[in-house]
């Protein structure tokens, strides 16, 4: 694949959380377009992940790794000097941070920080692009997008260490990474936050797709917690196309796209997950619902929404599928995970988002 001028065909790039959901698809496809993937994280949650199916660990270095070992990590930025890094490792689960508060921001943000040093420490590295989450933003429940240059939160830990994650690069970027400087550090650092993600190979608990997916194969209800949560939701490859295009202006023009930016849908994607299952439901061909909602349940954020103004007119990035092409290629994958080569599939959808995207 010849994309984004070429810039990853040949660069040492590495991905942290590469064996989980995103990281997977984000491997796969650098793999494509020639870049040599150096992958650090821990082992996949299921033997059924995308990583795990694609045989990603045959085609690129798979190292396991614990993004805190600060030591292990910076080995491995010592042996592999990689170019490029997208930092993906993290405790991503908003209902599993009130279970292990210390440990997401453990790994969330001291992760993030040992990160950050290895890059500075290692003078190969120019590009880090940092993925965060819609999260990181003080909710406010508010109708219309959070922009760039909003403040950061969070109510859960989950959210609130993402907040803390941003004000961490941020002040990196500041403190040792300053476009202003760059003649002297010769590094460009960014944030990246994507709005919910769905698509093929994620089997992480408490997300309505690997609910709706199991509960269908085991011939249950699916029982849906937040019907009235409102979401912005996208394929895995929108926000990673986001990533890879941002990487590629950072190479190429490092002063210029150093700060932090959102990668979300169009408003039609933007639905409650009761509308999620019902579509599902609908492109599968079976399954059924139960609202198991309760005043009890944990507090999770009811709407979030993202502006993506900024991606749109600086660096020319807009969503390419609509909500339900983006539910159809997700069914796809679980539709044929047990058949299927995966990696084939995986390759297969991106070449189909590359051509929508051409044909838009």
């Amino acid at each position: 694949m010849e994309l984004y001028n070429d810039v990853y065909r040949g660069k040492t790039v590495l991905v942290t959380g590469h064996t989980g959901f995103k990281g997977s698809w984000l491997s796969i496809w650098l793999r494509e377009m020639g870049a040599t993937v150096i992958g650090y994280a821990l082992d996949p949650y299921t033997d059924r992940d995308n990583f795990v199916l694609s045989h990603l660990d045959e085609k690129i270095i798979d190292i396991r790794g614990d993004i805190r070992d600060g030591e292990k990590l910076a080995s491995v930025f010592k042996k592999y000097k990689p170019e490029i890094v997208f930092h993906l490792a993290a405790q991503p689960i908003v209902r599993l941070s009130y279970e292990i508060p210390v440990e997401t921001y453990e790994v969330n943000v001291m992760g993030t920080i040992k990160l950050l040093e290895c890059i500075r420490n290692t003078d190969e590295t120019k590009v880090g692009v940092m993925i965060t989450t819609d999260k990181c933003y003080e909710n406010k429940e508010q109708i219309w997008g959070y922009r760039e240059s909003d403040s950061f939160g969070g109510y859960d830990p989950y959210s609130s260490s993402k907040g803390a994650c941003e004000i961490a690069i941020n002040s990196w970027r500041r403190s040792f990474f300053n476009p202003c400087d760059y003649k002297n550090h010769g590094k460009a650092i960014s944030s990246v936050r994507a709005g919910n993600v769905i698509g093929g190979g994620d089997w992480t608990k408490d997300r309505i797709i690997p609910d709706c997916i199991k509960a269908i194969e085991n011939n249950q209800a699916i029982e849906i917690r937040n019907p009235k949560s409102i979401r912005p939701w996208e394929h895995v490859l929108e926000p990673l196309s986001g990533y890879l295009l941002l990487g590629q202006k950072m190479w190429e023009n490092p002063t210029a796209y150093s700060e932090g930016w959102n990668f979300g849908p169009d408003p039609d994607s933007i639905v409650d997950v009761m509308n999620v299952a019902e579509k599902l439901i609908k492109i599968y061909g079976k399954g059924s619902i139960e609202d198991v909602s309760s005043e009890n349940d944990l507090h999770e954020a009811k709407l979030l929404l993202l502006d993506i103004t900024k991606a749109r007119l600086r660096l020319g990035w807009s969503p390419t599928l609509d909500f339900y092409e983006s539910l159809e290629m997700t069914v796809e994958w679980y539709r044929n995970y047990q058949n299927e080569n995966i990696y084939s599939l995986c390759v297969k959808q991106i070449e189909t988002f590359i051509t929508k995207g051409r044909l838009k």
